[in-house]
């Protein structure tokens, strides 16, 4: 597996913390990607989407704030990141907070772009209104070939913005404007500290997110673009989802939210729980949101190099498993090393895998059949004990596959025989990693 190509231009924006980076972001992505939030040094990680300048698209990358401060632990990989971010970009804009005024650091980063040779755009935020203006005088002083004044809260000044960055885009690449399907969007959840950072930093082969053993590292949720051959997938690093009493700031209760909020928006979950320490009360918790969703799902069971024995591990962690997270058992399980790689790209074979099957259409001539041969096995019990038939079935929707049986009684189903219709109906029809929903339909009432 290689690491995506890009065939699009890179616009990346950077500058110190609280500038308004995600603000302006959001307002050229065209939708709330990134967290936004009041405390300084909220995108600890960078994170990319693509967005339109004009005729052209580019990807936008946000990077961390330039921040050095004991008090935060991660400033030095942030700042890091941020300058690796630039270093790959083909425009760079340096946002600084008007409000503020400018910093001496801020001078020394303008220095520092001058030196990379990317070429960049200075934009100073916040300027809400044209009488802000001659107080910034000391801009001016600044020399940038570029200076722009924006407001990205109020929308004032983007269209500038747009217009100078694009001028300073490069000519447009081979393949550029021919991006192919939509790549597959798969979420990487679970709590805090199992691994999902350094799972996507292997599948993407490079370090994107910051890794550490500190939960909840990951704040905001990491979109990393990866090929592999013809295909394309969205890996959504999400933070670690745990109970909002045990969240350590606000800048982690928003993280942990924002992963909530990312849940309905993938193609596919990717449930990652560390073999050494499971199941978990949280595991539990993000298995039901999984559930929850109706999305197809893959359960993951990292830190795999420290198991021996493996065939005997492997039934053992079948049993504790499931003991736990039966209302999920329709998930194929696949145990990995983030740490070596072993079977990490199985995760991207059985995202594809399990979202075919969510999206399978059964036919109802194929479904009554299945139903006659049910009524004569295995009749259906209602919650009192009473038997009774499903006289026809049909497939309303796919992910999930949902389907509409109709039955001679007005009873609920009983929830022991529903599970096993489920299950009955997942072998049969070949929907292993999807979760499936029965709307049990009674006669209409007469008169």
């Amino acid at each position: 597996m290689s690491v995506e190509t890009r065939s699009l231009p890179r616009v990346v924006i950077v500058g110190y913390p609280n500038a308004g980076k995600s603000t302006l972001f959001n307002r050229l992505l065209g939708r709330k990607k990134a967290l936004v939030h009041s405390l300084p040094g909220m995108t600890r990680d960078f994170i990319a989407g693509e967005a339109r300048l004009g005729e052209r698209r580019i990807e936008l990358v946000d990077t961390g704030g330039f921040l050095d401060s004991p008090a935060e632990p991660f400033s030095v990989e942030v700042k890091a990141k941020a300058w690796a971010a630039a270093k790959s970009a083909d425009v760079v804009i340096l946002l600084l907070d008007g409000q503020r005024g400018l910093l001496p650091v801020e001078e020394d980063l303008l220095r520092s772009l001058r030196k990379l040779g990317r070429p960049f755009v200075v934009a100073v935020n916040k300027i809400d209104t044209d009488a802000a203006r001659p107080e910034l005088a000391e801009y001016y002083r600044l020399g940038a070939p570029r200076l722009l004044f924006v407001s990205a809260e109020h929308k004032r000044g983007l269209g500038a913005l747009e217009e100078a960055v694009a001028s300073l885009l490069p000519p447009p690449r081979e393949g550029e404007e021919d991006a192919g399907p939509r790549p597959l969007r798969i979420a990487v959840i679970g709590r805090t500290n199992v691994g999902k950072s350094s799972l996507v930093n292997r599948l993407c082969g490079e370090e994107r997110a910051i890794v550490s053993e500190i939960p909840g590292t990951t704040r905001d949720s990491t979109d990393v673009l990866i090929r592999r051959g013809s295909k394309s997938y969205l890996l959504v690093d999400t933070a670690g989802i745990r109970r909002f009493g045990k969240v350590a700031d606000e800048r982690e209760s928003a993280g942990v939210i924002k992963a909530r909020k990312n849940i309905p928006l993938a193609d596919v979950l990717c449930l990652v729980l560390d073999v050494t320490e499971f199941p978990a009360r949280q595991d539990g918790t993000v298995a039901a949101l999984a559930l929850d969703s109706g999305k197809p799902l893959i359960i993951v069971l990292n830190k795999w190099d420290l198991v021996h024995e493996e065939d005997v591990v492997m039934e053992e962690v079948e049993r504790a498993l499931w003991s736990r997270l039966d209302f999920v058992n329709y998930a194929p399980l696949i145990p990995v090393s983030a740490l070596t790689g072993r079977h990490v790209t199985r995760i991207l074979e059985e995202a594809e895998r399990v979202f075919r099957n969510g999206r399978k259409m059964i036919g109802t001539a194929v479904l009554n059949k299945f139903v006659a041969v049910l009524n004569s096995e295995h009749p259906p019990m209602t919650r009192r004990g009473r038997r009774f038939s499903i006289k026809y079935m049909t497939q309303k929707t796919v992910l999930p596959p949902t389907f509409a049986a109709f039955a001679s009684v007005r009873e609920p189903m009983a929830p022991a025989y529903e599970k096993y219709l489920i299950q009955r109906m997942r072998r049969e029809f070949g929907f292993e990693g999807s979760p499936i929903r029965i709307l049990l339909r009674g006669p209409k009432l007469k008169g």
